[in-house]
């Protein structure tokens, strides 16, 4: 079982140890995921704002609210 109190400069070269294994994106795979994630949330927006719309406006004939 571990320590339960570690040095704080033995936590720190495991810190840079395990961040030397990670796999880090390069810039044009960040950029593309980036642009994707930012067309995606302009496209739910248009649809969620279209369904709103639309529902507001059935909402209104059905009730007759708007004459």
């Amino acid at each position: 079982m571990a320590s339960k109190t570690t040095n704080p400069f033995t936590f720190l070269q495991q810190v840079r140890a395990e961040t030397a294994k990670v796999t880090w994106p390069s810039r044009r795979e960040t950029i593309i995921s980036t642009v994707m994630v930012l067309v995606f949330a302009v496209i739910a927006m248009l649809f969620f704002f279209a369904a709103d719309i639309l529902m507001g406006y059935a909402i209104e004939w059905i009730l007759g609210l708007g004459h």
